[in-house]
């Protein structure tokens, strides 16, 4: 082939490069949601209800809002959702500051490292509020390595709806077959699948959530890089 044949072949690569990693945060970035369960236990008691562990598995992913909104109409309870989801962060908050082993999950810095020195945007797309994403930034210095941030909150509607992740593919300002999303729950792989994404799952020891429509699997953090990344097929 002509030296002219190569270079057309190279132009016309049919799978683009990697340009942006879109991670969400509770239980991809930290092992946040132990907190999370133990400030929805204790609004449960306070509410006087009891949400089976079955029922409780599938809010994992969705908003507070959405969560809520679920809950007082399952309970028929009398206080409105917005009041329902200020008391749940006072309760977070507290478990949050009291808190003495939240940390970033093993191996996640790195990558984040890897990929922010190879020129790889990266996006936050979580379903927790603004001011718990900012709150988590700030205690580990995340910021200067996100380009952007996007809340559940902006959203009628929680992962599995693909919302959040249409929005931060959009702000990318790159193609989605140029984005993957990294996630750990159930509604957040469905919620990527139903935006086109490619979508790694992140599978921790205690997860007991369904990754079968993950497009890869892991288990730690230290199985993918900037190198393995780019040899990703979206």
């Amino acid at each position: 082939m002509c030296f002219r044949g190569l270079l057309l072949k190279k132009q016309t690569k049919k799978h683009p490069m990697i340009k942006t990693v879109i991670f969400d945060m509770d239980g991809v970035l930290i092992d946040s949601e132990p907190i999370h369960f133990s400030a929805y236990e204790q609004h449960f008691k306070e509410l006087n209800i009891e949400v089976s562990d079955e029922l409780y598995q599938t809010f994992i992913g969705s908003s507070t809002k959405n969560i809520y909104s679920r809950i007082k109409e399952l309970f028929n309870l009398s206080q409105s959702v917005p009041e329902l989801i200020a008391r749940k962060r006072e309760l977070f908050y507290i478990c949050f500051s009291e808190s003495k082993t939240l940390s970033l999950i093993d191996g996640v810095l790195e990558l984040i490292e890897d990929l922010y020195q190879n020129d790889i945007q990266l996006i936050v797309a979580s379903s927790s509020s603004y001011q718990n994403i900012n709150i988590i930034f700030k205690k580990f210095d995340l910021d200067q390595y996100f380009s952007h941030k996007v809340s559940g909150e902006d959203f009628p509607e929680s992962k599995p709806n693909p919302a959040i992740f249409n929005k931060a593919v959009e702000l990318s300002g790159h193609h989605k077959n140029e984005c993957i999303v990294i996630e750990d729950s159930t509604n957040g792989i469905k919620a990527a699948n139903n935006a086109g994404v490619f979508v790694i799952g992140y599978k921790s020891k205690e997860s007991n959530q369904n990754y079968e429509a993950a497009d890869l699997i892991i288990s730690n953090y230290k199985e993918i890089s900037f190198d393995k990344i780019q040899q990703i097929k979206t």
